[in-house]
């Protein structure tokens, strides 16, 4: 019996964890702990640039997207030097190490940043009263401080104890200026632990899906189930993560919330080395002679590898510190570039239903880009708008705007049986919708859940807050749009790729996920408002601005969804069969 007929033997006979290998209860629970850092911070972090380093909201956001787009894209990376040189064990334990600096070094907050108001040559400095978005503006003087507000227009600032600050109760806007003061080594902490993040999830995000499929022998029927089950510690992760990291992060403080994201990676990465005797050595490097190979001096090809990782954070830092002047049409030049590589791909070396097939894999590339443009607004321009705009009371108490980030993942634990279910139901009568027209409504809940956002603003009136149901709305819209688009993705574009470009095409769906992410950055960058201290000056002027946006959007990712729809049975006839 050979080692490879051996270790498939021995797989099918282990049902140690719910029937599945025990080596999915190793990977579930370190991947859970991942995404719990991961989620945990994404929870904080716009709020936390915006009120703690006063970045305006354009910066906060297109920091945001750059570096969400970069975790994605960094996966290419760290995925290609695994498959030929580290391995996946290697690579994930080098990656969760870079996490969990990365994680904690978000900690390392510092005073936070102060911005100066000069009334007549006296200097003032305006906070917060605290963290969030009940938190309040106020002004401080040598001999006291004072809650402030500003009238409808922001034309004037209204000073509620001015006797305490030796001010006017009213100055007007244009009487006064401000600056920002920050603290520079906190700053490039938190552009560092930004790029531990990056190149920490680009080692360890692709590399733990292929060790499961490792577990798993050829013809091994409880494959999807496995996969199922290690996709349910994922929603496990970012659903705890919203709940714990973002109420500690806004009640008791940045620290806290970030300091319990490194907490949790710190426990994935024990357990995940702890576990290693569980995998039976199928996340070993190809070639561990290969590893030890001199590539540049005394340096081998393992530590180039890890090398590679330090220029990734290198480069990782600089785009994310740099953010605002990378120019849009060169992300977009890169967009089409990668697009004609691939057509003329599929042109020059493929053939028949394998040209075909290609075709449909790279619709199914692009076709995910505006729905996850427009969900990934959730961690920057819905969250501020949460925060700032949104009746937050549930119960008699106002829930921190972190916590509702949760509601994805507590969607997708309850409706995700639910919609399994039904395709299964439908597939039964023959009416089971095909991958594209799936495609299509997933991105039409993209743009029907703003809308729906739109209309709950428009009952709020010019300055009332938003009815919180309508956040519940929108994100359960947008859940709803995930389970049709997201679970079928990665997985049809695998089925339609040759398999000798499958890691190609793989790639291009990672790049592409992370242009997505690049453009909700774009987007949120739109809903830009005027701050003070982390809050707003002027609610009219921000709500018209979001409503507008998010109306344009909206009707955007409609319109393209119905030109999705139109297309779908020429994108079915390029799948041949695959469906």
């Amino acid at each position: 019996m050979t080692d490879q007929t051996q270790a498939a033997a021995d797989t099918a006979s282990d049902t140690s964890f719910f029937g599945h290998p025990k080596g999915l209860a190793i990977l579930f629970f370190t991947e859970m702990w991942e995404r719990f850092s991961y989620y945990g911070m994404r929870a904080l972090l716009v709020l936390y640039l915006t009120q703690h380093f006063l970045f305006s909201d354009e910066r906060s956001s297109v920091m945001y997207g750059a570096y969400t787009a970069l975790v994605y894209v960094m996966t290419i990376i760290g995925g290609t030097l695994a498959d030929r040189y580290l391995g996946s064990r290697k690579a994930v334990t080098f990656g969760a190490i870079l996490l969990v600096l990365g994680h904690f070094g978000m900690a390392f907050e510092g005073q936070g940043s102060k911005e100066i108001l000069t009334y007549q040559g006296q200097e003032y400095q305006v906070t917060l009263d605290g963290r969030g978005g009940d938190a309040n503006q106020v002004i401080i003087s040598d001999s006291g401080q004072s809650m402030i507000s500003f009238n409808d227009g922001a034309t004037q600032m209204l000073i509620a104890n001015p006797e305490a600050v030796g001010l006017p109760a009213s100055i007007d806007t244009s009487a006064y200026e401000t600056r920002i003061e920050r603290e520079q080594i906190f700053v490039n902490i938190l552009y560092l632990s930004l790029a531990l993040i990056i190149a920490g999830v680009g080692y360890l995000k692709a590399n733990i899906s292929t060790i499961v499929g490792s577990l798993y022998g050829i013809g091994d029927k409880r494959r999807d189930s496995g996969f199922t089950i290690f996709y349910m510690g994922i929603n496990l992760g970012a659903f705890s993560s919203s709940l714990a990291c973002g109420y500690l992060g806004i009640v008791y403080g940045w620290q806290y919330g970030f300091g319990l994201a490194g907490i949790g990676m710190l426990i994935g990465l024990l357990i995940f080395l702890w576990g290693q005797k569980f995998l039976g050595g199928r996340a070993d490097p190809p070639s561990e002679e290969k590893l030890k190979e001199k590539v540049l001096g005394p340096i081998n090809v393992e530590q180039a590898c890890y090398l590679a990782g330090i220029g990734i954070i290198a480069v990782a830092m600089l785009l994310v510190k740099n953010a605002e002047l990378i120019p849009d049409w060169f992300v977009g030049s890169l967009g089409i570039a990668i697009f004609l590589f691939l057509v003329a791909y599929a042109f020059s070396k493929l053939m028949g239903d394998e040209r075909k097939r290609m075709f449909a894999a790279i619709y199914f590339v692009i076709a995910q880009m505006p729905f996850w443009a427009l969900f990934e607004q959730a961690g920057s321009s819905l969250t501020l708008f949460t925060d700032r705009l949104v009746d937050r009371d549930l119960f008699g108490v106002s829930v921190p705007t972190p916590v509702f980030q949760s509601l994805n993942a507590g969607f997708i634990f309850i409706f995700a049986p639910i919609m399994a279910w039904l395709w299964i139901w439908l597939e039964k009568r023959h009416l089971n919708p095909s991958t594209p027209v799936k495609f299509a409504m997933g991105v039409f809940m993209a743009g029907l859940g703003f809308l729906a956002l739109v209309a709950g603003m428009k009952a709020g009136g010019n300055t009332g807050l938003t009815a919180v149901g309508f956040i519940f709305l929108i994100y359960w819209i947008h859940t709803m749009g995930e389970l049709m688009l997201s679970p079928v993705g990665l997985s049809v574009v695998t089925k339609m790729a040759p398999a000798r470009v499958v890691g190609m095409t793989m790639g291009s769906w990672f790049l592409y996920s992370g242009l997505s992410n690049y453009l909700a950055g774009v987007i949120a960058r739109t809903t830009g408002a005027e701050t003070m201290g982390g809050q707003l000056t002027d609610v009219a002027a921000a709500k018209a601005v979001y409503m507008q946006v998010y109306t344009q959007v909206g009707y955007i990712a409609m319109g393209i969804a119905l030109l999705m729809l139109l297309i779908s049975p020429i994108i079915k006839n390029w799948m041949a069969g695959r469906d």
